[in-house]
């Protein structure tokens, strides 16, 4: 049996991608715009031993199968018309299918690409959000290289979700370069500043604050004294050098440090983008407590992370092509249980909104970025690396799409007595 046959047992002769093998054998629309190519005896092993999303993972970071043609249109069509129902198989042809691929691919194991995070690699760190082994995950991902995340994040190096209005969110800018993401980018931070009531003078502290966005807007827009906090050396050492050059040496500051070792009770302001998933269901009371206590009688948390769009789904899924080769240690809560431990720490809740379809436009825009400067992009940090981000973030795009995923902003305050000094109705 060849793999064209194969590929029809499995999905059946209908399926909307053209397919086709090393042995030379072909199958599905030969028009379609998208196409499958195993290119080794090596992606069979992959699929024969994970036939799953993780040996699909596994085969195309690795380069021994090709996904060709527009990455979010290929997995669209691969998960509505391959994955939807299920693969029904009898055992007959099952039976069929090994002895035609050879029972050796499904016994003789090939090691995963070097791209995958082991949970063995982790284990020697320590338990699960530990100091040290935050620190090797924020690694892992965020030291990928700088050069390499200005070529996807663009001029505003924002990795977390934009805010669109409706002129920037028109599908044709997302090809255009034109300046729709970085406006976006600033709408997002403006949302934060006026959400949190900034003003000149206060002190703001950004946690997990990447590459010191946050930090120069609320600066550079609002007068505050802000300071950032990052696990990410690189990060923190390119916004040093960043903050210098914009001149906002006297109210801007960027350090390499954990949260968690910042001091108590001097804070009028805390914002946090995007570390929340890095937080851990287990460590969510201590976190906003922690927050809570640095921050003076009459301030406010604006917390924005992506969340599951229900309370009860699993943080995580350590199986997962997500939580392998892109967030290891990652976890996702319900909005609701969020917000109940931001209440349970001592906020009083003023306000909560879902920004998912933002964040499924923030990615078409890096996932364009980063096929417009596709060979800088593998010069930088390798194919391997490269293409783990054009999976993952056409995979992403489609989970926000489909609701699989949301991006929340809650915002608290830290009542003074029985004061929260809020205006009486929303004012951003």
């Amino acid at each position: 049996m060849r793999l064209a046959e194969i590929f029809e047992r499995v999905v059946g002769p209908d399926a909307p991608i053209r397919f086709t093998a090393y042995d030379g054998s072909r199958a599905g629309d030969p028009n379609s715009d998208v196409a499958l190519h195993v290119r080794t005896p090596v992606a069979v092993n992959y699929l024969v031993q994970s036939p799953n999303t993780v040996g699909l993972a596994r085969a195309y970071v690795s380069g021994h199968l090709e996904l060709e043609g527009d990455m979010y249109t290929a997995l669209r069509r691969i998960e509505d018309f391959v994955l939807a129902d299920g693969i029904d198989l009898s055992l007959r042809d099952v039976a069929a299918i090994l002895r035609s691929v050879g029972w050796v691919k499904l016994v003789s194991r090939v090691a995963p690409p070097p791209q995958e995070v082991s949970r063995g690699r982790l284990t020697g760190l320590g338990w699960r959000h530990s100091k040290q082994r935050d620190a090797e995950v924020i690694h892992h991902h965020y030291d990928v290289s700088n050069a390499f995340y200005e070529l996807v994040l663009g001029p505003s190096m924002t990795y977390t979700c934009a805010v669109f209005d409706e002129e920037d969110a028109a599908p044709d800018r997302v090809k255009r370069f034109d300046g729709a993401l970085e406006s976006a980018q600033f709408r997002k931070y403006e949302l934060v500043s006026r959400k949190l009531g900034l003003e000149p003078g206060m002190r703001l502290l950004d946690v997990g604050c990447g590459w010191g966005g946050m930090v120069m807007h609320a600066a550079r827009e609002h007068g505050v004294r802000a300071l950032g906090v990052t696990l990410s050396k690189e990060q923190a050492e390119w916004a040093a050098k960043k903050i210098a050059q914009e001149g906002l040496s006297e109210l801007a500051e960027v350090r390499h440090m954990d949260y968690r070792d910042v001091p108590d009770g001097s804070y009028d302001r805390i914002s946090s983008i995007g570390l929340t998933e890095h937080v851990g269901a287990r460590n969510l009371a201590s976190y906003f407590s922690s927050l809570n206590d640095k921050l003076v009688p009459g301030g406010r948390l604006l917390n924005h992370c992506i969340t599951r769009p229900r309370n009860d789904l699993p943080p995580m899924n350590t199986k997962g092509v997500i939580n392998r080769y892109v967030f290891p240690d990652g976890e996702l809560e319900g909005p609701g249980k969020l917000q109940t431990e931001m209440n349970d720490a001592g906020f009083e809740i003023r306000h909560q909104e879902n920004l998912r379809e933002h964040y499924a436009l923030t990615l078409r825009h890096w996932g364009a970025n980063l096929d417009r400067h596709w060979d800088e992009a593998v010069a930088e940090v390798g194919e391997g690396t490269a293409r783990v981000w054009r999976l993952y973030m056409a995979g992403c795009v489609l989970g926000f799409e489909r609701n699989v995923v949301q991006l929340h902003q809650i915002l608290g305050v830290k009542l003074d007595g029985t004061e929260a000094h809020v205006p009486l109705r929303p004012w951003f």
